[in-house]
């Protein structure tokens, strides 16, 4: 049985979610966000998703592309993952080099990958010239049988609002996520300056709810926001949970997350998951007291090229 590697094509969206969904369970993922995520890609970005195939079938993919909205050029990533059952066939490899190979022909020169933190994974990022760098958790909460924290009153100052307030005019949601996002432990620096880049990538992307986003407003702006996103099933995940640094020290994340949680339980929905750097203390601490749990992590690895 002969494996290849060839580039993503529309019709591979269900399998390519599926593959990403046995081998990373903790993040959300769908054939529309996968298609969406393809079609609506800056063209900067150089995205160029890679699957890996044995007899017809898709036992493996890779997301490969430029970090754009950094300010350091030439910084690339690929992500592989390969489906639980058909691991050993070398499909794996073969992703890393090919996606090697198509940075480097768009000035790639440093690649980050993400490794689940597992002593095969991690043998394998380093047999193929990878370091570890800094590592991140994902965690996981059980909205069906656990307990949140009970609602508390909202400061006189404070207004809870959803995302979906803000549809006829969401910038100032960019200008809160791109400062926030400036704080946001990362080895790649990210820079939200391009609205209708973010408009495409973040406010319509499939996955996102504006309904189950919460956002704490005072003096009519966002302060402080959580960012929910969905699978059209019962999973639930927040991706971004920040406060302006003016209104930092008031527990307004906080706020937000837990009626973005409530309001996520009340709706159905039976598992949250969420992810922070490791060394983002606060952050877990906040999550620990909503009552999430670590369930797997990951680590950032780094190659340079030439």
């Amino acid at each position: 049985m002969t494996v290849i590697v060839r580039d993503f094509r529309p019709r591979d969206a269900e399998s390519f979610s599926r593959v990403r969904r046995l081998a990373l369970p903790f993040m959300l993922s769908t054939p529309q966000s996968v298609a969406y995520d393809v079609t609506h890609a800056h063209p900067d970005a150089h995205v160029r998703p890679l699957v890996a195939e044995e007899d017809g079938e898709v036992i493996g993919t890779a997301q490969t592309g430029i970090a754009y909205d950094s300010p350091q050029p030439g910084q690339g990533y690929l992500n592989v993952y390969v489906h639980p059952e058909r691991r050993g066939r070398g499909a794996g490899s073969l992703l890393v080099r090919t996606a090697e190979e198509r940075l480097a022909e768009v000035s790639a020169t440093k690649l980050f990958a993400w490794v689940l933190d597992e002593p095969a994974n991690r043998d394998f990022a380093e047999r193929l010239g990878y370091r570890a760098s800094r590592s991140a958790h994902f965690l996981r909460l059980d909205l069906a049988n656990g307990s949140l924290p009970p609602r508390r009153p909202t400061p006189a100052d404070v207004e809870l609002r959803t995302a979906a307030d803000f549809a006829d005019d969401p910038r100032p949601l960019f200008e809160l996520d791109a400062q926030t996002l400036l704080d946001e432990p990362s080895d790649i620096a990210h820079e939200f300056t391009d609205y209708e880049a973010w408009l495409k990538e973040t406010w319509h992307h499939p996955l996102l709810s504006h309904e189950l986003t919460s956002v704490a407003v005072v003096d009519g702006r966002p302060a402080a926001f959580s960012a929910a996103r969905t699978d059209g099933g019962t999973r639930y995940g927040t991706v971004m949970t920040g406060t302006a640094r003016a209104h930092r020290g008031r527990g307004l994340a906080k706020l937000a997350k837990n009626d973005s949680l409530h309001r996520a339980r009340a709706a159905g929905f039976t598992e949250a998951f969420t992810g922070n750097d490791s060394g983002n203390e606060p952050m877990l601490a906040i999550n620990k007291w909503f009552g999430y749990e670590i369930c797997a992590t990951e680590v950032h690895h780094v190659r340079q090229l030439g």
